[in-house]
Parts: C-alpha cells; structure tokens; sequence
C-alpha cells in the first residue's frame, strides 16, 4: 500500500500537480554578525528607491523634523514686552530736612510716580558762603572788619577759611538773590569777595522712584521749594539691597 502511494506522489510531482517542499534555511552560527546590506528589507527598500536604513539596534529612531522657529515678529513681541516690565530705580537727593524731601514727594506723587522717602548718612549742600579772604596783618583785618560792620554788614565775622588760614565771612545763603545782593554789597565797599559751596555731615533724605523704560530722567530743579531757594540735588541710580544712598 505504501509503494502504491509513493509512485501516485512521484507522479503529481512529475506533472508539475505538487510542488516539493521548501527546504528550511538554517539559522546563522551563534555571536555571527549580519550587515544590514544583508537584511531582506535593506534589499527591498534599495529597490524601491527610499533608501531608507532600519534603525540602530536598541536605539530610538531619529525625529525626522523639529519645533518650528519663533518668527521675527513674535522675538520682536517678546523683546518689546520684557522692557516694558523692566523698571530703572533712580534716587533725587540729597535733601536737607524731612520738609524737603516731603515737598519733593508730593509734587512726585502729583506726577504720577510713588516716591519712596529713605534717610542716610551723608554730606549736603547747607548754601552759598560769601567771604573775604582775611588781611596777614592784624590790625589791616581790624580795619576791615570795621569797616565791613560800618557799612552795614553787622553779621561780617573771622572764622576759618575753605583753605588753609582765616577769613571773614559774610554770610551762608540757601538763595541766590540774597547771595548776589550781599556780594554787591561787599563790592560796593571796595571788597572783593569769594564764594563758596559749604556742606554739612549727617542725616540726608533721599526719594527713590520707579522709572518704566519710556520714562525721562527727571529735572531736580522741578522739586525745587520755594522762589529763588538754590538746590544742589543729584538724580542717580537707586543704591543695592540694603546700601546708603
């Protein structure tokens, strides 16, 4: 019975009726190495004309675009938006007395700002000295003084002088016409008088403000006081955490 059917196999066979069995390739050796070049796919794929490689083993596969880039536009949105948030600190001062600053303050606050008020240990502007360089000789100085009290400067004193020696003041003054009006005075006598700035050590306020970048630097003449009052005021930048101004 089994030769019976082994010739009917042979046969089909011989007729093209039945097809012989595949063989099995047998897998390749253990630790072997296998190109891709090699691989079914890298064949196919080099036929197709994508030329596209499998990835590395173990590997994430490459991305194949990436974010698009901001455009100009939108940079020049984010610059414009980070300075309009950026604030300049700027402190006015030296002022002399709480009056003062308070002054300053308030004609700030009626601008638009929010003054912050801060005290420090400082040199400040007391005023305009008029003085007369004082005579070598003793009885030369009696002289002037005499002289400078007959002619109606009963104030005229000798004390030292912005260098090294003695002279003799005719007055400290905060405003300008009374500086010049005393000076003409002295002139008006044959006197040659010097001017100078004098200072002071101790207490001084200073107003700090927030300035936006659209802002202009403030004029200190605007916080001036009174009609004619001289101010000697600065406007700088803030002083850091915890500083004196």
């Amino acid at each position: 019975m089994s030769l019976v059917l082994a010739n009917v196999c042979y046969f089909l066979w011989q007729h093209g009726i039945a097809k012989a069995p595949e063989s099995i390739a047998a897998p390749p050796p253990p630790g072997s190495l296998k190109l891709a070049s090699e691989s079914p796919d890298f064949a196919r794929s080099e036929a197709s004309g994508t030329g596209t490689a499998p990835a590395a083993s173990g590997g994430a596969p490459a991305a194949l675009g990436s974010a698009a880039a901001p455009t100009d536009s939108a940079r020049d949105a984010a610059s414009s938006n980070l300075l309009t948030n950026v604030k300049r600190c700027i402190s006015i001062g030296p002022f002399r007395d709480v009056s003062e600053a308070a002054h300053a303050a308030s004609t700030l606050r009626g601008g638009g700002y929010d003054p912050r008020q801060r005290v420090a240990d400082g040199e400040v502007w007391a005023g305009v000295w008029v003085y007369l360089p004082l005579p070598a000789v003793r009885s030369v100085a009696d002289q002037t003084l005499a002289k400078l009290k007959s002619g109606g400067i009963d104030d005229a004193l000798e004390m030292p002088g912005p260098n090294e020696g003695s002279v003799i003041s005719l007055g400290l003054y905060s405003e300008s016409k009374r500086a010049q009006a005393r000076v003409a005075q002295a002139q008006a006598l044959g006197f040659n008088p010097g001017i100078a700035d004098r200072k002071r050590n101790g207490n001084v306020y200073w107003i700090d403000i927030d300035l936006k970048p659209t802002d202009s630097l403030l004029n200190p003449s605007d916080l001036q006081g009174e009609s004619g009052r001289i101010v000697r005021l600065e406007v700088k930048g803030c002083p850091s955490s915890g500083g004196q101004g």
